[in-house]
């Protein structure tokens, strides 16, 4: 099983595990499985926005949220918001000054998946893993949504993340 195609845990209505499904199923059949998602908010209420690298197989060089990923079979949301922030921007959350801001599920939204979503407090940009991300910039909320609105490439969920979180 390659990476990109790992187990997760397939969930009900109320996000509680009733079996598992390979990643690749839960794309192509849009079934409810879990997510985690964090930004990285600076004190000027500036957020930081990744492009995700062009050879990555959803959504090649859109904007991104600061960190993603889906949660794996087994595992929860907060190991699962440890091991992506340490995969893509190289931080231990552990050291860094972090909430949950959101939960969120695809039955009382429009969002794809159920998630938690994190934010990260940090006047510093991260040392992102390039395998992940191509380039980043810090944006309001205003400015990323504006970029969107005008045709920016962002990924799926994205717009209605930073609508509903700020």
């Amino acid at each position: 099983m390659s990476a990109v195609d790992e187990l997760l845990d397939l969930v009900n209505e109320r996000d509680e595990v009733i079996g598992t499904v390979r990643r690749s199923e839960a794309w192509a059949k849009r079934l409810p499985v879990r997510v985690v998602n964090a930004f990285v908010r600076n004190s000027r209420g500036e957020l930081w926005f990744p492009r995700r690298t062009a050879d990555k197989r959803h959504f090649p060089s859109c904007l991104d949220m600061s960190v993603g990923g889906h949660v794996e079979s087994g595992e929860g949301y907060l190991a699962c918001f440890r091991r992506e922030t340490q995969e893509e921007l190289r931080w231990d959350i552990g050291t860094l000054d972090w909430r949950e801001i959101a939960a969120f599920s695809p039955f009382e939204t429009a969002l794809s998946c159920f998630m938690r979503v994190y934010e990260i407090r940090s006047e510093t940009a991260p040392n992102y893993n390039p395998a992940d991300f191509s380039e980043a910039f810090w944006l309001t909320p205003a400015q990323f949504l504006q970029r969107a609105k005008a045709g920016e490439a962002v990924k799926g969920d994205l717009v209605e993340l930073v609508q509903r979180c700020y």
